[in-house]
C-alpha cells in the first residue's frame, strides 16, 4: 500500500471517529468561539426581551440599539489591530470628546462667526469632519511616536492621553456645550432623517446577499487554484443562505420602525400628502451612522486580511523579536496602527456629536471601556497575535444590548457600569482558559 493511500485511509478513519457536531463545525470551518458568542448573545437577547416585558426585541429597539452601537463598533475594530499588537489605548474616550468637540466649535462658531459661512451651507460638515479626521490622525500619531519610537508603554501614554485630552475638550469651550450642529452634520447621527428609507434599504440587501454569493464563489476559485481544501457544496450554500437570511432579517426589522406620528404629520403637510384615517407608515430603514459601521467594518476586514500591513500587524503582534529580525519596520507600523485609531476616533466622534446634536465634555466618557470590552470578547487576545474585526464588532453589539436592556429595566447608571466591568472581567478569564486548552 503506498503512501497516499494509507494516508487518505487514515484520515478517513479519523473521519469516522468525529461526532456529527464536529463533522459539520469541521465541513464549515466555523469558529466555535464565535459560534458561543452568538449564542450568548441570543440568550441576552431572549432574557432581556422576557424581563422587560417583551420591549426589547422589538423593531423600535433593536434600530436605536444598530445606532447605539456603531460608534462604539467602529472603534473596536480599531482596537483590534492595537491589542493585536500587544498594547492598549485607553484615550479612545478621550479623544472622542476633544475630536468631537472641535468639530463642533467649528461648525457652531469658527465657519461662521471667522470665515463668513452661512447656515446651512454644504461645505460645512465636510470641512468640520475632514478637520476631525485630521486632528484624530494628529492625535494619534502623537500618541504612537511616543509609543514606537519613545519606547514609552502604551498603557502610560494612553493613560496620561485620557486625562489630557478630556482636560483639552473641556478647556476648548471652559466646559460649555456647542450646539446645534450643521443639518446635514446631524445626519450621521440616525433618525428619521438620518436613514435611507425602505426601498434602498432593499437595494441594499440585494447588494449585501450578492456580495455574500460573490465571496463565496471567489473563495473557493481561490482555494482551487491553490490546491487548498474545498468546503462541500451544501456547506457553502447554508453558510451563504444563513448571511443572506441575516442581512434580509436586519433590513425588514429596519424598514418595520416607522417615523413617529408627529413628524409624520409635518412631513405630509410639507410635501402636500393626504394622511389617511390609519395614519402614514413611513419606514427609516437603515440608519446612516449604521452603514457607515459596516463600511468601515468591511474596510478593516479587507485592511487585516488582504494587505502587507494587515499580515505585518499579525506577524509583529504573534512574534515582534521574529518580524523585526524579518525586516519589518516594527515602530512605522506601531505609530501607523495608531493613526488609524485615531481616524476612527473621529468618525465615531461625528456619529456621537451628530445623534446629540451637540458637542458635550461628556462625550466618549466611558467609552474606552466598552471599545476595550468589545474587542476582547470579540476574540482578540490580550497576548497580541489574534483577533477578528468581526468579532469585535459583534462583540460592541453585545455590550450595547447589556447596556440598553439595563436601561429598559430601569438599572441605575453605578450599577450598569458594575456589569459591565464583570463582563469585561469574565470575558478576559474565558480567553485565558480557551487557549490553554488550544
Amino acid at each position: 500500500m503506498s503512501d497516499a493511500t494509507s494516508a487518505a485511509t487514515g484520515d478517513r478513519a479519523r473521519e469516522a471517529d468525529l461526532g456529527p457536531l464536529a463533522k459539520f463545525l469541521k465541513a464549515t470551518e466555523l469558529d466555535t468561539r464565535m459560534l458561543g458568542m452568538l449564542g450568548a448573545l441570543v440568550l441576552i437577547w431572549l432574557l432581556l426581551h422576557f424581563l422587560s416585558g417583551g420591549l426589547f426585541l422589538t423593531p423600535r429597539n433593536l434600530w436605536n440599539l444598530s445606532v447605539q452601537t456603531s460608534s462604539v463598533a467602529i472603534m473596536a475594530t480599531g482596537m483590534v489591530l492595537v491589542i493585536v499588537l500587544r498594547n492598549i489605548d485607553l484615550s479612545v474616550g478621550s479623544m472622542e470628546g476633544i475630536v468631537g468637540m472641535v468639530m463642533g466649535v467649528l461648525q457652531a462658531q469658527i465657519l461662521i462667526r471667522v470665515f463668513g459661512f452661512s447656515l446651512g451651507d454644504p461645505w460645512i460638515w465636510v470641512i468640520a469632519l475632514a478637520c476631525g479626521i485630521l486632528a484624530g490622525i494628529l492625535i494619534g500619531a502623537l500618541q504612537g511616536f511616543i509609543i514606537a519610537y519613545l519606547e514609552v508603554p502604551a498603557f502610560i501614554v494612553t493613560l496620561g492621553g485620557l486625562l489630557i485630552w478630556r482636560g483639552a475638550a473641556w478647556w476648548v469651550t471652559s466646559g460649555q456645550t456647542v450646539a446645534p450642529l450643521d443639518a446635514t452634520f446631524q445626519l450621521m447621527g440616525g433618525g428619521p432623517l438620518g436613514a435611507i428609507g425602505a426601498s434602498w434599504s432593499w437595494v441594499v440587501a440585494v447588494a449585501g446577499c450578492l456580495g455574500v454569493a460573490f465571496l463565496m464563489v471567489s473563495g473557493r476559485r481561490q482555494r482551487q487554484r491553490f490546491r487548498f481544501p474545498l468546503r462541500p457544496v451544501w456547506a457553502e450554500l447554508l453558510l451563504g443562505g444563513v448571511a443572506c437570511a441575516a442581512i434580509v432579517g436586519a433590513v425588514w426589522v429596519a424598514n418595520s420602525y416607522p417615523w413617529p406620528v408627529g413628524i409624520v404629520r409635518r412631513y405630509a403637510a410639507a410635501q402636500g400628502i393626504e394622511v389617511p384615517e390609519g395614519g402614514l407608515f413611513i419606514a427609516h430603514g437603515i440608519a446612516i451612522p449604521v452603514l457607515m459601521a459596516v463600511a468601515v467594518g468591511i474596510i478593516m476586514t479587507f485592511v487585516t486580511n488582504r494587505t502587507r500591513f494587515g499580515r505585518y500587524v499579525f506577524a509583529i503582534g504573534g512574534n515582534p523579536e521574529a518580524a523585526n529580525l524579518a525586516g519589518i519596520n516594527t515602530r512605522w507600523v506601531t505609530m501607523k496602527v495608531f493613526m488609524i485609531m485615531g481616524v476612527l476616533v473621529a468618525i465615531s466622534a461625528a456619529i456621537s456629536s451628530a445623534r446629540l446634536n451637540a458637542a458635550t465634555n461628556a462625550l466618549g466618557t466611558l467609552d474606552e471601556l466598552l471599545v476595550i470590552a468589545a474587542a476582547v470578547i470579540g476574540g482578540t487576545s490580550l497576548a497580541g497575535g489574534s483577533g477578528t474585526i468581526i468579532g469585535a464588532m459583534l462583540g460592541a453589539l453585545l455590550m450595547q444590548s447589556l447596556q440598553s436592556g439595563m436601561v429598559l429595566l430601569g438599572i441605575d447608571s453605578p450599577l450598569q457600569n458594575i456589569v459591565v466591568g464583570a463582563v469585561l472581567v469574565i470575558a478576559v478569564w474565558l480567553d485565558t482558559v480557551y487557549r490553554k486548552r488550544v
